[in-house]
């Protein structure tokens, strides 16, 4: 409960108390922005450190690669080929290493995040705030996930209005362009996700924006249950891939086999195994249906009533989708059970 002073020497005795308080704000002001200048050089110092390092560490690998390409065998004993070898290693485990600290240092935007944001640097100084962005990512994609489901269920079963699909597909495309951007800021941040997976964000949005524009006619209303239909099913497989990635990564990251800031993204990953006979149908069958409303919508681009260049479009973007998705999801799964079959030949 505050106290509110009532008589004059009460009120002179909270001035004096609040002068001597705001005496030791201006001293923590200053102690704190002579430390944000302090912390702004060590991060620059660092940060050209890391830069001229792996420089030398660039021109150092090249000429240890041409003493064993150009010297002769003669002249390398056995003890300068495994200090090579050595050298090299060690090489390898600086640049895991300088991937480490810049992760906790400022660092110019890619090009989307520059297009997007500008200059604005995203890089976030303390595991606690990244682990909470990271968390907050997470359950985003939990709570938008249940609320597609919900809207493509009342669009595909309850209500059946133009303007109802419109807001639908605006808000995929609100979903997707958030989550490029959020992965982008991630991935400054430490986070391990590369490849298609993010790429596919990418056409997802392109092909929710192109569903957007579609126009009310014959051909929309052909493909729109299959596509409402897709969606549903989309979303109980990103429910289900959620609570099973969330499971693995929390298993693997007590045991401290995974980088804490990894997450759960679409698709199978590459340290997902356990359970994988009850995820990859559910996988695999979305990958399908998306040839499915690929050949569709190539079909009814045949017809001679088709007008609108959106068929042609969603049908390119699915077929890019089921491309991606299915060769990344095989590619995965034979690299982790020739993994696995390594391992059992080593024991």
């Amino acid at each position: 409960m505050l106290f509110t002073p009532t008589g004059f020497s009460e009120c002179l005795r909270e001035w004096d108390d609040l002068e001597k308080d705001y005496q030791q704000i201006q001293d923590t002001d200053r102690l704190y922005r002579q430390k944000l200048e302090e912390v702004n050089k060590l991060q620059n110092s660092c940060s050209g450190a890391i830069t001229r390092q792996r420089k030398k560490l660039k021109e150092l690998t090249s000429s240890l690669e041409q003493c064993k390409q150009h010297s002769p065998a003669a002249l390398l004993s056995p003890e300068d080929v495994d200090t090579i070898a050595g050298i090299e290693d060690s090489i390898k485990e600086r640049t895991n290493a300088f991937c480490e600290m810049e992760a906790f240092l400022p660092k110019k935007n890619g090009l989307y995040l520059s297009l997007v944001l500008g200059n604005i640097n995203v890089t976030l100084l303390n595991k606690q705030s990244k682990f909470a962005y990271k968390d907050e990512y997470e359950k985003f994609k939990l709570v938008l996930t249940v609320i597609i489901f919900v809207f493509s269920f009342t669009c595909r079963f309850l209500l059946s209005y133009r303007v109802l699909d419109a807001l639908f597909n605006f808000l995929l495309v609100w979903y997707y362009c958030t989550l490029t951007i959020r992965e982008s800021i991630l991935i400054s941040n430490g986070s391990r996700i590369r490849g298609w997976w993010v790429f596919h964000h990418y056409v997802s949005t392109f092909l929710s924006g192109v569903m957007l524009t579609w126009p009310e006619g014959a051909l929309y209303q052909m493909f729109r249950n299959q596509f409402l239909s897709y969606c549903l099913y989309q979303s109980f497989v990103q429910f289900l891939q959620y609570y099973y990635q969330s499971g693995c990564l929390y298993r693997l990251r007590a045991l401290g086999e995974r980088h804490n800031m990894d997450l759960t993204v679409e698709g199978f990953q590459s340290w997902m195994w356990r359970g994988l006979t009850f995820l990859l149908p559910f996988l695999f069958f979305g990958h399908f249906w998306q040839l499915y409303n690929s050949v569709t919508l190539f079909k009814m681009f045949q017809l001679p009533e088709c007008k609108e260049w959106q068929v042609a479009m969603c049908g390119c973007s699915y077929l890019a989708l089921f491309m991606g998705n299915f060769f990344t999801t095989l590619g995965v799964v034979y690299q982790k059970y020739k993994n696995n079959q390594d391992k059992c030949k080593t024991l």
